[in-house]
């Protein structure tokens, strides 16, 4: 019997599957989303993401507050928290509150 599982090695993916994902995430599945939201971090795609994101995907949210956070990119942590991800709101509430020298290492 042949194996219809997706892969997890990102290493392998190729359009094809890229395509698939989309498809499935067209019709309404989040683990699909989710999966493309990993393939953009993944390869860095930040424009992807954002569009993952204003899709409603959580995980693209997650991504994007993560990279903002560690950068320290308070404008992009209001982008995200505006697009939708409660999170990035809170992050950046902590990164405002922070004193001036936490926020620089």
């Amino acid at each position: 019997m042949a194996n219809t599982n997706m892969s997890t090695d990102t290493g392998t993916d190729t359009g094809l599957d890229r395509e698939i994902l989309r498809e499935l995430a067209d019709e309404g599945s989040e683990a699909a989303l989710d999966r493309l939201a990993d393939l953009a971090g993944a390869t860095g795609d930040l424009e992807e993401l954002r569009e993952l994101l204003d899709e409603g995907s959580l995980r693209a949210g997650f991504l994007l507050t993560r990279r903002a956070s560690s950068t320290g990119d308070l404008r992009e942590l209001q982008r995200i928290s505006d697009a939708g991800y409660d999170e990035a709101g809170i992050e950046l509430d902590r990164l405002l509150k922070a004193p001036t020298d936490e926020r620089r290492g």
